[in-house]
């Protein structure tokens, strides 16, 4: 049986985080020496899901550059600028992925995104998520829950970490201290990685511009067909300049937690 595809969100304009995408798609914004997505891409080719389908839109050609000429990205080369004649040089150890790069229109929301490449999944269920927010989490434990609850949709909840210092204060107000790695209890939010039910393009209109996370997402769980999966460790997502500096210190400190490969 073939295993799940998926569908990473890559089209939107990244507003801000004007400082590089004005240059280029969010997705492509570099964390070390590879962009986010190719992160996200990792994540999933760990527990084994190298089917790929990319929703392009804002400056979608150059994720398909990106790909298209992968191979001489990242490995040496020797080339004869005459006969054209190039050997790529090392060890091969290119990903064996298979991606499917669609335009899915300049200026879509998510949901529109998202039912555009309806055609490419054949699968019972198929994962959904942002291109650009990382995790360590299991990829299979979340698509386990989702088969065991037999619900059609499943999002991956989080608890985001806070952007400023809290306060530490005794009953009487007297502050004793400062946290910044403390979360706000029961404040979890959606964090991507989602997994659906082929039956979720029911719920996605043709002919309309619509965001996942609004009418289809309220409407499934006006139904009590979303469920949760709660993840409680790592979690990030590159929202702004200040968010892709966080990354790219983790990612050089050698000890990236979404590094689960």
């Amino acid at each position: 049986m073939d295993k799940e595809k998926v569908v990473i969100l890559c089209g939107g304009m990244g507003t801000r985080l004007k400082e590089e995408t004005e240059f280029k798609p969010k997705p492509l914004v570099t964390v070390g020496q590879f962009p986010i997505l190719w992160h996200i891409m990792k994540i999933y080719s760990h527990y084994g899901y190298n089917d790929f389908v990319l929703c392009l839109g804002y400056k979608g050609e150059m994720i398909k550059d990106y790909f298209l000429n992968f191979e001489d990205r990242v490995r040496d080369i020797t080339l004869n600028p005459k006969t054209g004649k190039k050997i790529h040089l090392g060890k091969n150890d290119m990903p064996d992925w298979n991606i499917t790069m669609v335009d899915t229109g300049l200026l879509s929301n998510t949901g529109t995104r998202v039912k555009k490449i309806q055609n490419y999944i054949n699968e019972d269920n198929f994962m959904v998520t942002y291109g650009d927010g990382v995790a360590n989490i299991d990829v299979n434990k979340l698509l386990e829950f989702h088969k065991t609850h037999n619900k059609i949709a499943t999002v991956t909840s989080i608890l985001p970490p806070p952007r400023w210092s809290f306060l530490k204060m005794d009953q009487n107000n007297k502050v004793f201290g400062f946290s910044k790695t403390e979360k706000l209890p029961n404040a979890w939010i959606d964090g991507g990685f989602f997994v659906f039910k082929k039956e979720m393009f029911d719920y996605l209109p043709e002919n309309e511009d619509f965001m996942l996370e609004k009418e289809p997402m309220h409407k499934l769980a006006e139904q009590g067909n979303l469920m949760s999966f709660q993840h409680h460790d790592f979690w990030q997502c590159m929202d702004t300049h200040r968010d892709m500096e966080f990354l790219n210190q983790t990612w050089e400190s050698g000890k990236a937690p979404w590094r689960v490969w």
